[in-house]
């Protein structure tokens, strides 16, 4: 009865993550990156990034609890869920044509990349230490290189449409200030709602581990399922945003750049903070 308490445990405390994430950081970080005028590709890979927030916790969490094997199959089972999401929802907004510019091909071979880097680690178990972490920064900064170009040569006039788009729905919000002060004390509060709810996640997947022996291959996926969510709600919402216009790519543009943020972030950001946290609190 104890571990039945204990799985139920790990699974509102991570759903919490996801909804907290979901509804308050990705709504409210976009909303702000949009009051202050950011260019779009700044709002959208600020999207990106929001959506990994609930990888980022369980990463960290699981990284300080010493159980860093969990923390890699979380990147490695989020990375591989949101690639099929992604592919589910083209499929079901009937957005395959779309993908046939250069860019978002580029930008999806970054995305499979994301997935073999970490199955190729361990299949030739790789030691994951800090050894690591300068080559995860230098991919990093390879792949945002490649990603700037990409979009720099294929993508520059659909970039410029969404630009327009929301500077024009920018243009009727009043008060901007006031609600930029707003918004970030919505972050703040969050954030320390997410440390708490973090902190006691982290001791429930050391309970599994040491004591019901539950393997951390099964708690990473379990956490990668959880954590991939708010990436599926937004592939859809970013579609349907721009649904209107059914000869636009904006939407699809939106939807793929989240994708490869998203994978990059975990890999190269989020499992480096892992590393370093299991190194710091070994």
């Amino acid at each position: 009865m104890d571990l039945f308490f204990e799985i139920l445990e790990f699974i509102i405390l991570s759903i919490l993550i996801v909804i907290i994430s979901k509804y308050v950081l990705v709504v409210v970080l976009r909303k702000l990156a949009e009051a202050m005028n950011l260019k779009p590709k700044t709002v959208v890979n600020i999207a990106g990034a929001a959506t990994s927030v609930p990888e980022l916790l369980t990463v960290s969490f699981s990284s300080i609890a010493g159980l860093i094997g969990t923390s890699i199959y979380n990147i490695i089972s989020s990375n591989i869920i949101n690639l099929v999401q992604y592919i589910f929802s083209i499929y079901i907004n009937k957005n395959q044509s779309k993908l046939n510019n250069q860019a978002l091909r580029i930008d999806l071979i970054l995305v499979v990349i994301t997935i073999v880097i970490p199955i190729i680690a361990i299949i030739t178990k790789i030691q994951i230490n800090l050894a690591l972490v300068p080559v995860f920064i230098l991919l990093f900064i390879l792949f945002y290189y490649i990603n700037h170009n990409a979009h720099k040569l294929y993508l520059n006039k659909q970039e410029e449409n969404l630009q327009n788009k929301i500077n024009s729905e920018a243009k009727w919000i009043k008060g901007k200030k006031l609600i930029i002060v707003k918004y970030f004390i919505y972050l703040v509060i969050a954030g320390v709602g997410l440390y708490f709810i973090g902190d006691l996640l982290a001791k429930t997947l050391t309970s599994l581990c040491s004591i019901f022996k539950i393997p951390e291959i099964v708690l990473g996926v379990a956490l990668g399922l959880i954590t991939s969510i708010p990436e599926l709600i937004t592939f859809f919402e970013s579609q349907k945003h721009y649904k209107k216009n059914e000869k636009s790519d904006l939407g699809v543009i939106e939807a793929t750049n989240n994708l490869l943020t998203s994978n990059v972030s975990n890999l190269f950001i989020i499992q480096t903070i892992g590393i370093l946290l299991f190194a710091i609190f070994e």
